[in-house]
C-alpha cells in the first residue's frame, strides 16, 4: 500500500539530528550517522536535495558539517518529503507531471477521487508537523493523534490540536 521510503525515513531521521543541533553550529555527517545508526555514504546522497530546497546549508573545512537553514519550528515533515521524494501521490494521475485527458478513464473514472483525499489527507498531516515538534515528543507516545474532521466539528473544536487524544 502507501509507503514511505527509505530515503525519507533516514532523510527525516537525519533532519531530527540538525534539529536537536539547531543554533549550535554545525554537524558532521559521520555524527549523524553514528547517532541514527545510518550509512555516512548515504547521508551524503540526501543532502544535496535537502539543499536545493533550502533546508540545510553545509560548510566545508575542519569544523565544517551541516545545519538546518531555517528554524526547526519552521521546517516540517511534509517539506523533507517532498525535497526527498517529490509530492505524495498515490496514484499516477495525481503526479505534478501527469496530464489531464492522458488517461482515457479520466472522464469515467470514480476512483480518482478516493486517492485524491487520501493525498489532501496525507498532505495536511505531513504538512502539520514541524521538526521541533518531533524534537520534543517523547518516544513513549504517539507522535499525532488522527481526529476525524467530523469528530472535531462535533466538538465544536476551531484548532484541532486542542483536542486531547
Amino acid at each position: 500500500m502507501l509507503q514511505v521510503s527509505q530515503r525519507v525515513h533516514y532523510g527525516l531521521r537525519a533532519m531530527t539530528e540538525l534539529a536537536k543541533a539547531y543554533g549550535n553550529g554545525p554537524v558532521s555527517l559521520a555524527e549523524i550517522a553514528e547517532a541514527e545508526r545510518l550509512p555516512a555514504g548515504y547521508l551524503e546522497q540526501l543532502a544535496m536535495p535537502l539543499r536545493r530546497a533550502g533546508l540545510i546549508e553545509g560548510r566545508r573545512g575542519l569544523h565544517g558539517g551541516y545545519e538546518l537553514a531555517v528554524p526547526p519550528a519552521d521546517v516540517t515533515v511534509g517539506a523533507v518529503v517532498r525535497a526527498l521524494d517529490g509530492a505524495v501521490a498515490p496514484v499516477v494521475c495525481l503526479t505534478v507531471e501527469y496530464v489531464p485527458g492522458s488517461c482515457e478513464r479520466d472522464p469515467v473514472c470514480l476512483s480518482r477521487s478516493v486517492w485524491k483525499r487520501v493525498k489532501d489527507s496525507v498532505d495536511r498531516v505531513l504538512d502539520s508537523i514541524t521538526l521541533a515538534e518531533l524534537c520534543t515528543t517523547s518516544c513513549a507516545e504517539p507522535a499525532v493523534t488522527f481526529i476525524p474532521p467530523e469528530q472535531i466539528q462535533r466538538l465544536g473544536a476551531k484548532d484541532p490540536c486542542s483536542i486531547a487524544g
